[in-house]
C-alpha cells in the first residue's frame, strides 16, 4: 500500500504541474463551464482512450497517457465547480486554483486509500481497458444524475463518481508507468 501512495503522488504531481501551466496560459477560463460541459469533456477523453485501445492504427500522435491526465484534471475542475458554483467570468488566481486542486486531490486520495484497504488493491490485477470501461460507466451515471437535476434515490452523488474516475485514471497511469519501466 505504501508503494501505491508514492505512485499515486507521482501521478498527481504530474497532473497538477500541467494544470498549473495551463492556468498560466489560459487563466481560470474553465470556471464558466457548467458541470455537463465538464462531464462531456471527460467523456470525449474516455471515448478516445477506448478507441485507441481498440484501433490498431493511430492517426494522431498522442497516446492514452495525456487523455488519462485530462480525465483527472477535468474531474478535479468539476469537483471545484461543485464546491464553488459556476461563474460568468474567470475568477480564480493560479494560487487559489492550485490550493483547491490540492484540497480535492487530497480528499480523493484519502478515498482511494480507504477503498484500497477494503478491496486489497484489486485494481492491480485489472487491465487498463477495464479501468477505461469503468470510467465510461461512471460518466454515463453522472450524465443520468445530471439529467435528474442532481437527485439520486439510493446512489452516491456526482462528486463520488468524479472521485472514482480520478482514481481509476490514476490506476491506469500507474499501470502504464509499470509497463514502461
Amino acid at each position: 500500500m505504501q508503494n501505491t501512495s508514492k505512485q499515486y503522488d507521482l501521478v498527481i504531481d504530474e497532473c497538477r504541474s500541467l494544470f498549473v501551466k495551463k492556468m498560466s496560459d489560459y487563466g481560470s477560463a474553465w470556471r464558466i463551464l457548467r458541470l455537463p460541459s465538464l462531464t462531456d469533456q471527460i467523456f470525449i477523453k474516455a471515448q478516445r482512450i477506448r478507441q485507441l485501445q481498440e484501433n490498431t492504427v493511430r492517426k494522431v500522435d498522442e497516446g492514452e497517457k495525456s487523455e488519462f491526465i485530462g480525465i483527472i484534471n477535468y474531474s478535479i475542475m468539476a469537483l471545484i465547480q461543485l464546491e464553488l458554483g459556476i461563474v460568468d467570468q474567470p475568477d480564480l488566481s493560479t494560487e487559489k486554483a492550485s490550493e483547491l486542486y490540492d484540497k480535492h486531490s487530497s480528499i480523493t486520495k484519502e478515498l482511494m486509500e480507504n477503498k484500497n484497504h477494503d478491496y486489497g488493491e484489486a485494481w492491480r490485477d485489472m487491465r487498463i481497458s477495464s479501468l477505461t470501461d469503468l470510467i465510461l460507466q461512471k460518466l454515463l451515471r453522472v450524465k443520468q444524475i445530471e439529467d435528474n437535476k442532481g437527485k439520486t434515490l439510493v446512489s452516491e452523488g456526482i462528486d463520488a463518481n468524479y472521485q472514482d474516475m480520478i482514481n481509476y485514471a490514476i490506476f491506469a497511469l500507474i499501470h502504464h508507468s509499470e509497463l514502461d519501466s
